[in-house]
């Protein structure tokens, strides 16, 4: 069984929601099953510790989660054009993964849901990507063969999914966008078996 890493960060619940009906898409496969894993919140208080096991939600990743996986959906509210520090943070302690290899070869893709209309959701994905492409990975947008790209009225991009979550984080997720999302899912967990073949 090969397994897709799903790993986000999410503050509203949107990104969270997105990573979910990716995971559905995986499901979609056989031969494939969806791991989801999300990160701690990077807080500006050196004493404040999380928990080791979330509330709710996804358990915390590991590196030995990202090692082991056959390919990666990296998801984040965009935060000016970029991931969110919290997944940065994490990323930035992959130095070991990159120093032996363990992710060259391996598919990509990446998610991302915002507050405001324009609020960089194209270059968050864009900047998403970076370090994944350090890292060896084999980056994989989303192609306008998938129909609900092209008639979206909300999010979708050919760089990875996308969200806009209005600045109350009223937006619900469209039809489009699950459409995108399981598209996606399906769509690495393909890219996951040939490529780890």
């Amino acid at each position: 069984m090969k397994t897709v890493l799903i790993l986000y960060y999410s503050r509203f619940g949107a990104t969270e929601t997105l990573a979910q009906l990716i995971g559905r898409g995986v499901a979609e496969v056989e031969g494939v099953e969806a791991k989801i894993r999300t990160v701690p919140k990077v807080t500006a208080v050196t004493q404040a510790l999380e928990p080791s096991v979330p509330k709710e939600g996804a358990p915390y990743v590991t590196l030995e989660d990202l090692k082991t996986c056959h390919g990666l959906a990296l998801g984040s509210p965009t935060r000016f054009g970029n991931m969110a520090a919290s997944l940065k943070y994490f990323l930035d302690g992959t130095s070991a993964l990159w120093l032996d290899g363990s992710l060259v070869g391996k598919p990509a893709m990446v998610f991302t849901s915002t507050g405001s209309l324009h609020g960089a959701q194209e270059m968050t994905l864009l900047t998403m990507m970076i370090p994944l492409l350090h890292q060896g990975m084999v980056i994989a947008g989303l192609p306008h063969t998938e129909m609900a790209l092209n008639q979206t009225q909300t999010g979708g991009t050919p760089y990875g999914v996308s969200h806009y979550a209005g600045t109350q984080n009223e937006n619900p997720i469209s039809e489009d966008e699950k459409t995108l999302c399981r598209a996606m899912g399906r769509r690495l967990a393909h890219l996951s078996l040939k490529l780890s073949a």
